[in-house]
């Protein structure tokens, strides 16, 4: 018997191959073994659509402003060794003359 994951509906183990599809007995779902792919961890996007990794580099699309500074982060600050996190904002990163920051993917680009 081959190794045949479970159903990615139902997460049922007992799922079997029935000509070029695998099949789930208890919720029915079909799927193609060949489209699947198992995503692990977190998918952050930049503003262009580029899929970001920690210990990426990136790019400030346009001004920030910063509560309690006195001026904002201008854009075309770039960020180096960024990590990736859950939420809102979901890069935290550390701006040279800001320090520790969290920033929205939406406002930077991949350098």
């Amino acid at each position: 018997m081959e190794n045949i994951p479970p159903c990615p509906s139902c997460k049922s183990p007992y799922a079997y191959e029935m000509d070029d599809k695998l099949v789930c007995p208890e919720c029915g779902f079909e799927w193609i073994a060949e489209e699947e792919k198992v995503e692990v961890g977190l998918i952050v996007k930049d503003a262009n659509g580029n899929i970001l990794s920690d210990g990426d580099s990136v790019v400030i699309v346009k001004d920030l402003p910063v509560k309690g500074a006195p001026k904002p982060i201008k854009a075309g600050t770039k960020v180096k060794s960024i990590r990736l996190v859950e939420g809102d904002h979901n890069i935290d990163c550390k701006i040279d003359g800001f320090g520790s920051m969290a920033l929205k993917s939406e406002f930077v680009k991949k350098a």
